[in-house]
């Protein structure tokens, strides 16, 4: 595989803007492997960082990849996490310049992107309170209620092989230049490129760098379904976004200029706090990284496949101009569905036996925590 990286738009940037077949990927089409920036381009990523072959094929940047990261992952399967890696044959595509929507999407059950070494990125996970995945309630990877064997680049597998970020993928982030620049780390299925958690201070113009903050904010109060107790960030449904609040508008992106970019871009913006990757584009997701997701759950048992049931509600999200939206269900989440044999936990339930079982612990059974 040849590894180069294309940044179409990199000196000139174009105005915002913006299911296939459900045959296999197999990364056998022709594409045009030459471009007039290409020797140009190759400087802002080293060939040593990217280690996905990135090139443009028309009107979309076509993306080639077996998911196995340049930088050796932590152990798989360890304590935590039973699966081993499988490389894949990943050929996806984006749009070259991506127009914004007057709605987002929700990302939260799909792969949201892919960072420039191959790896892609996934901002929900599969654990749900009571195992029930119509329940309402996801466990969020960083909440601390589930232990799911993340390696030290906030990556662990899925029991399909698929080796993915719930995070910051940190070892691209530092060989991207870390803290010190507006670090590209990949594409979203829309188009929009990913960069992480430092950007320009002033988004109008190269300036001091800074980490930039979320808009999202732990909801006040007291789970009134569900899992019960306060809400404290465990699951998706605890966090609401807050316009204003944070540099990031609900879909975790800016508009501002960056090295790639000088003229300026939307673009989205990992964080190390809640949503980490974001839960939603502001454009339109190309099938080929939604048909990721289908595929991969068709081949799994189903306990551990996540099914097209929204977590987050996304009906009420427009741009960041209005301060009124709400992006997280403002009640948290549906009432549940118990799965045969369980009793539910009222509001403020915390302690005892049931909520052990939620958080994982022994109940001679399957645990919602399963580290998939």
């Amino acid at each position: 595989m040849r590894y180069e990286l294309f940044l179409a738009g990199a000196l000139v940037i174009t105005p915002v803007a913006a299911h296939e077949s459900s045959a296999p990927i197999l990364g056998d089409e022709p594409i045009e492997h030459d471009h007039v920036l290409d020797e140009i381009l190759k400087q802002f990523v080293p060939e040593a960082e990217a280690a996905a072959d990135i090139t443009i094929d028309g009107n979309k940047r076509r993306i080639r990849a077996n998911g196995y990261p340049n930088k050796a992952p932590g152990q798989f399967p360890n304590r935590n996490n039973p699966h081993s890696i499988s490389k894949k044959n990943y050929n996806l595509k984006v749009p070259l310049t991506p127009r914004k929507n007057a709605r987002a999407t929700n990302a939260q059950n799909n792969v949201f992107g892919i960072a420039l070494n191959g790896v892609v990125m996934e901002p929900g996970t599969a654990e749900f309170w009571q195992n029930n995945r119509r329940s309402g309630w996801n466990y969020e990877a960083f909440g601390g209620a589930c232990k799911l064997g993340l390696d030290k680049y906030n990556a662990h597998v899925q029991p399909d092989g698929t080796y993915h970020y719930h995070g910051i993928p940190t070892g691209v982030l530092a060989s991207s230049g870390g803290k010190s620049v507006p670090a590209l780390l990949g594409f979203a299925a829309d188009g929009f490129p990913i960069y992480g958690p430092y950007g320009y201070s002033d988004p109008r113009k190269k300036s001091s760098v800074k980490q930039l903050k979320s808009s999202y904010r732990v909801k006040s109060g007291t789970r009134q379904s569900g899992p019960g107790g306060r809400y404290n960030g465990k699951f998706t449904q605890d966090w609401a976004y807050a316009a204003g609040s944070g540099d990031l508008d609900q879909c975790n992106g800016r508009f501002a200029v960056t090295p790639e970019y000088p003229d300026g871009t939307y673009h989205y913006v990992l964080t190390d706090t809640f949503p980490h990757i974001p839960r939603c584009w502001m454009g339109t997701p190309d099938s080929s990284f939604t048909r990721l997701k289908q595929r991969a759950d068709l081949q799994i048992d189903p306990i551990d496949a996540q099914e097209a049931v929204p977590t987050v509600d996304f009906a009420a999200m427009s741009d960041n101009i209005d301060a009124g939206i709400t992006l997280i269900q403002a009640q948290g989440g549906h009432p549940p569905r118990l799965l045969r044999g369980q009793r539910p936990n009222g509001p403020g339930a915390g302690r005892g036996q049931d909520n052990r079982r939620a958080q994982g612990g022994s109940s001679g059974g399957r645990g919602p925590c399963s580290g998939s």
